[in-house]
């Protein structure tokens, strides 16, 4: 079984380091990664208080809910999130990488430092317990533990960990993440909306993946801790 995803990877790599340009100016040198990692959660905390509005009290999101006959699309859980992964989005957000009605004019009155203090706050909290999922997962887990080798795809977990955690650098974490915020976002990514992915890493998994599939994996992650 690892001989099988080792190969999957090696095989898919390729197509990764050739896909086209960045999609981001954030580059993981050491001097990047040392500002993340020296940001201050206290800072964080003050200004996460701004951000309760939309993202929760503790950073949970909010599901898509319909107001006034208007469908609000759901808002991104940020708790437990990779701290590189969160900085390098406001960056994006702050170098027009990634854009968005509400965030890009929040991000771009961010500072650098700014952006780490919250990424290091949020990485900070845990995401609450979510509902039962009692949706039949056999869809989302084969794609997560298997992959399929026919279509050139490689198993979740080996990027985003086992349980939905996430990497070090910046893949981010998936486990309790909205699952409507999840759904839109492999879905952008699947129609070239969004771009930021480096070397267009997840536009290439996701223009594989049927929306049926990116509705079942949306439902597994967030019922993950």
């Amino acid at each position: 079984m690892k001989m099988r995803i080792l190969i999957l990877v090696i095989s898919f790599f390729p197509a990764l380091v050739n896909a086209g340009e960045s999609g981001s100016q954030i580059a993981w040198t050491p001097d990047t990664l040392n500002i993340v990692k020296k940001g201050y959660a206290e800072k964080g905390q003050i200004l996460a208080e701004s951000c309760k509005a939309c993202h929760g009290q503790r950073g949970e999101g909010m599901p898509a809910e319909t107001k006034d006959g208007e469908i609000l699309p759901a808002v991104p859980a940020l708790a437990g999130q990779v701290a590189n992964y969160t900085f390098k989005q406001l960056r994006d957000y702050f170098n027009d990488d990634r854009s968005n009605e509400s965030m890009t004019g929040i991000a771009k009155s961010l500072s650098e430092q700014d952006a780490a203090d919250l990424a290091v706050w949020y990485a900070s909290l845990s995401l609450p317990k979510p509902a039962d999922n009692d949706q039949d997962n056999a869809t989302a887990k084969k794609m997560v533990e298997a992959g399929d080798g026919k279509r050139i795809l490689p198993p979740c977990f080996v990027c985003h960990g086992a349980n939905g955690q996430g990497e070090k650098i910046d893949i981010p974490s998936l486990a309790g993440q909205q699952a409507d915020y999840f759904e839109r976002t492999l879905m952008q990514y699947k129609n070239g909306q969004r771009h930021n992915d480096i070397y267009s890493r997840m536009r290439l998994i996701a223009k594989q993946l049927s929306e049926a599939e990116i509705k079942a994996l949306a439902a597994y992650y967030r019922q993950l801790r």
